[in-house]
């Protein structure tokens, strides 16, 4: 992460499952193990998501306040500022297969295997991915399904290709857009929540389209810029080296890769002048002068990066109202992907970014719950097709509450399971969880950890007695299923 980058949540973080420093004893925590068991212990033995039914074993960690998130189907409500940004989105790749509305139950094998994530990933750990069964799980990505349409388009799949919003765009799914729902277990606070939407785009090409375009110089030969309607601009500050930090993949000529970079940069530029013109118009149409400013052009830089699927990767960052702004992770699409879709002799590029992020920014939303809220001080601010600031209504005090504990001698206790238990138990009330104390007795050598958790509604005032039900369920459930001593 680049200092100086306001990021509501990084690109990296965003397109590919998080990689830690801290490489897991195994993907199956003790700590999980336990919630995943007690869960089905109360449960039946099936658990019914959209309304499939799916058996439970040791992996099954996906709880009722998550599975029900599964129908509510945000991005289909016109009105709603995720599905506006949405169908902005589309409407800039109009030669793009258009996809809402897959189902989020996913194969291990389609969000991990069929990307190329190691088998010791720890983004297959139950801290940080839902699961309903060893073998399904909630995707974590909207890249999951890439090789599954890659393959309908080859296979011509009329069941998977009718579900195409304009079908007939791109009828072999050679490019394509998909805007989802996505699933982590993550940290709580203002910019992070475990039900997230992320778009994915990929476009191919075959290699003898690329050779032709190459001798005939039809991609833009100026790269450095793109204009909006409004004749704003996009300056690129393009500064990256393909090389051996950043390779072209051996399957891949130089002239290839370079064509891809430069047809991929100018699409996403195109994009972001486009909708950030449509945000400065908003701030300016509410009189929010001093925001919008008078930016006509805004400056994208490419940054170097790593992803399993991609190579040479980067990801875009836009220079807007005098902050670098994270919009997405992209790069070249491994060649192997291509491959097993049965199109070996097509090459391509990809891309994905988180949707929440980019809403919360062009809308001036400031908390991530609103964009489940059905509060119609929030819901009727916005009308499809607009982007407009959003006024925010009345705040209603916090109440804090803070909860210390030794951790497990055996050391198992992620914070994941933690703020997973919060959630389950205190749904939206719960504004912030966060680590305010950490301590090792210098005598034992036993670990506790403090944590401040902030009860805040967004739609009413909170009792402190209500509170405190819920903070002495947290307290209960810490010590039965993560196995922690109160203090």
């Amino acid at each position: 992460m680049l200092a100086g980058v306001k990021t509501l949540g990084s690109a990296r973080a965003t397109w590919v499952l998080r990689s830690t420093v801290t490489q897991y004893k195994a993907l199956l925590p003790h700590g999980a193990r336990m919630q995943s068991s007690i869960a089905g212990a109360q449960q039946s033995e099936d658990i019914r998501v959209l309304g499939s039914s799916y058996g439970r074993d040791k992996w099954t960690n996906a709880t009722p306040a998550i599975l029900e998130k599964t129908g509510r189907d945000l991005l289909h409500h016109p009105s709603h500022p995720l599905a506006i940004l949405k169908e902005l989105i589309f409407k800039e790749f109009p030669t793009f297969a258009h996809y809402d509305n897959i189902s989020p139950v996913v194969s291990t094998y389609q969000n991990f295997d069929s990307l190329g994530f190691s088998k010791d990933h720890p983004g297959r750990s139950v801290t940080d991915t839902y699961y309903i069964n060893q073998d399904t799980l909630l995707r974590t990505h909207t890249s999951a399904h890439q090789l599954q349409l890659l393959a309908a388009g080859k296979k011509d799949d009329p069941e998977l290709l009718a579900l195409a919003n304009n079908s007939s765009a791109s009828p072999r799914n050679e490019r394509f857009l998909v805007a989802a729902d996505v699933y982590r277990r993550d940290e709580i606070d203002a910019s992070h929540y475990p039900v997230f939407h992320q778009m994915e785009g990929v476009c191919t090409f075959s290699r003898a389209e690329i050779q032709k375009h190459i001798r005939n110089r039809n991609i833009a030969a100026d790269t450095t810029s793109s204009t909006g309607e409004s004749g704003s601009v996009a300056k690129l500050l393009d500064t990256t080296v393909i090389g051996d930090d950043n390779p072209v993949q051996p399957e891949h000529s130089e002239e290839e890769a370079a064509f891809l970079a430069d047809h991929m940069k100018q699409m996403m530029n195109n994009m972001v002048v486009q909708i950030l013109t449509k945000a400065v118009a908003a701030q300016k149409s509410t009189g929010d002068a001093d925001a919008a400013g008078s930016q006509t052009e805004f400056p994208v830089r490419w940054i170097d990066a790593f992803f399993p699927f991609t190579s040479p990767s980067w990801e875009m960052e836009v220079l807007f109202q005098g902050e670098w702004l994270e919009i997405c992770g992209c790069g070249v699409m491994k060649q192997a992907i291509l491959d097993d879709a049965g199109m070996p002799d097509r090459v391509g590029w990809a891309f994905g970014f988180g949707l929440e992020r980019l809403a919360m920014l062009l809308f001036g939303i400031p908390d991530i719950r609103l964009f489940w809220s059905s509060d119609p001080r929030f819901t009727g601010q916005f009308a499809p097709g607009q982007i407009n600031t959003f006024k925010p209504f009345s705040r209603h005090p916090a109440c804090t509450k803070d909860v210390s504990f030794w951790l497990p001698e055996s050391g198992d206790f992620h914070e994941n399971d933690l703020m997973d238990m919060v959630r389950e138990i205190a749904g939206d009330l719960v504004e912030g969880v966060k680590l305010i104390d950490s301590f090792t007795h210098p005598k034992t050598g036993k670990a506790s950890r403090c944590y401040r958790i902030n009860y805040c509604s967004m739609d009413r005032n909170v009792t402190n007695e209500e509170i405190n039900t819920i903070q002495e369920q947290v307290r209960q459930r810490i010590v039965s299923q993560l196995g922690v001593t109160l203090r």
